[in-house]
């Protein structure tokens, strides 16, 4: 319990700190000329934007290609390891993140029109409670790790592949508890726009995982276990990083130290969580029901080879799209939170136009180099020509990707996750997995089919929704409903 000298000194503080808070934010974000001419207006925002994307980019880079390091080297002991660490990278983590990392995105929301408004002790009251509700979350997503041998073999998974899985799910669980720390801290960071600092920890991060997996793997050759521990390891040193920079003086507005006050409200917050967590699981678990269809067919062990690896390079260009997602929801909350409805909508349409861009130029990059796009992963002959033929998928992936994400972020940073909940199942579980399934088995087009289906009935679709859904929104509107909420929920904090 605090205090009442802490509290006074508290109370004393927080205006001085407010008045820092908005000259940084001001010299950070610069102005908004609603009547100015639009390059310059193009130009103000694409540098508010690239502020966040370009430090976004590096940190999902860098965490992405610690899986990239371990797959890779995985791959080079066997056509069966590669198969188990996909599995347990691609299917297993991809669950937890799926649905934890949704479950953290909420604080896109509540931090970001927080700061906006100006309600900076909040920030770290919400990053809180959002490490007790994802700790409960890991607690009850145990039995995923725990049990993965027998649900692979449920699914028709290969029993050599499901049982080298289980033993690589068993050594990711202290992964798994890592994220419950981890995507709080990214997103209270993101929301003030210490995105930097996200940035040069993921690199060391990934210097360190360089470092251990050389020695380990290529020095000592101690196998897939090993491999898997070090990347719990390094993970948890991006982990350590982050909480030393926000406990040690780099967040001295947003967090004051830990505080009962995160054990209110609570249940306020499990549903806003809830309803961000299904919306971004959905999308997460799309593309992993893939690789596990994928298992049922012929000749699984190859298809379910160069499908992971296409998923890997998707994932390594996706992190491009979602640092736009996250730099969109950030300027979108900052700006409804501030009560600019027309500056972020001005900030959408910034995100996607550039997003799109770049798409463009990756697209055109898979289309050109298809051949040579395995041969990290695999020296394997057949895997190199069943990723061949997948490149034209991969690269219409890709381009839809360049959208997909960027609006994601729009709902998160206008809080329209559950709503978009529903659009998700319905496009992706009631549309493109039955089309997937029709395509892949009913008229006998294999992996190819299975994902064609699943993106031109499934993603494709959902982004015209959401297309649709952002082009019709009244931002002054959802400006308004941000201020309202923010007030509400800081009420019940007397301290703001």
């Amino acid at each position: 319990m605090e205090s009442s000298k802490g509290v006074a000194d508290q109370e004393a503080r927080v205006p001085l700190l407010e008045d820092l808070a908005a000259v940084e934010f001001k010299e950070e974000q610069g102005g908004y000329e609603e009547d100015g001419v639009l390059s310059r207006r193009v130009w103000i925002e694409s540098k508010k934007l690239w502020n966040i994307v370009g430090p976004a980019i590096l940190s999902r880079v860098t965490t992405y290609s610690m899986f990239v390091i371990t797959q890779a080297f995985a791959g080079h002991l066997g056509d069966l390891e590669l198969a188990a660490i996909s599995f347990g990278c691609t299917v297993i983590v991809g669950f937890d993140v799926g649905f934890m990392l949704g479950m953290a995105s909420v604080l896109e929301t509540l931090c970001g029109q927080a700061f906006g408004a100006k309600k900076y002790y909040m920030l770290g009251v919400y990053m809180q409670r959002s490490w007790i509700v994802l700790f409960v979350c890991a607690i009850l997503l145990l039995p995923v790790h725990l049990f993965a041998s027998p649900v692979l073999k449920f699914l028709g998974q290969p029993s050599d592949v499901a049982e080298l899985s289980g033993q690589v799910a068993l050594w990711l669980i202290p992964l798994h508890f890592c994220f419950v720390f981890q995507f709080p801290l990214q997103r209270f960071l993101q929301s003030q726009l210490k995105n930097r600092v996200i940035a040069w920890g993921s690199f060391g991060a990934l210097v360190v995982h360089v470092l251990v997996s050389w020695l380990f793997m290529y020095r000592l050759k101690l196998g897939l276990v090993v491999a898997v521990v070090t990347l719990n390891f390094s993970w948890w040193f991006l982990v350590l990083v982050l909480l030393c920079y926000t406990f040690f003086g780099g967040c001295p507005l947003t967090w004051t130290g830990f505080s009962v006050q995160a054990f209110s409200g609570l249940w306020e917050f499990v549903k806003l969580s809830a309803a961000s967590g299904v919306m971004l699981c959905l999308e997460n678990w799309y593309y992993r029901i893939l690789i596990v269809m994928t298992g049922n067919i012929k000749n699984a062990k190859i298809a379910v080879d160069a499908l992971s690896i296409c998923m890997s390079i998707n994932g390594g260009e996706m992190m491009i799209p979602l640092a736009f997602s996250a730099a969109t929801g950030v300027r979108v909350a900052n700006e409804l939170g501030a009560g600019n409805g027309r500056a972020a909508k001005f900030a959408t349409i910034v995100s996607v136009t550039t997003s799109i861009i770049i798409g463009l130029f990756f697209w055109l990059l898979i289309m050109m180099f298809h051949n040579e796009l395995a041969l990290i992963y695999s020296s394997s002959k057949l895997v190199l020509q069943e990723v061949d033929k997948l490149s034209l998928l991969l690269a219409f992936t890709v381009l839809l990707n360049s959208v997909q994400p960027v609006l994601s972020g729009v709902a998160i940073g206008s809080g329209w996750q559950s709503h978009v909940a529903y659009i998700n199942l319905g496009c992706y579980y009631l549309i493109g997995l039955p089309l997937g399934y029709f395509m892949g088995w009913v008229f006998h087009q294999g992996v190819m089919g299975i994902w064609a289906g699943m993106i031109f009935g499934g993603t494709a679709v959902q982004t015209v929704i959401l297309a649709i859904v952002t082009v019709r929104c009244d931002w002054e509107k959802e400006a308004e409903k941000a201020n309202v909420h923010v007030q509400k929920l800081s009420k019940t904090n007397r301290y703001v």
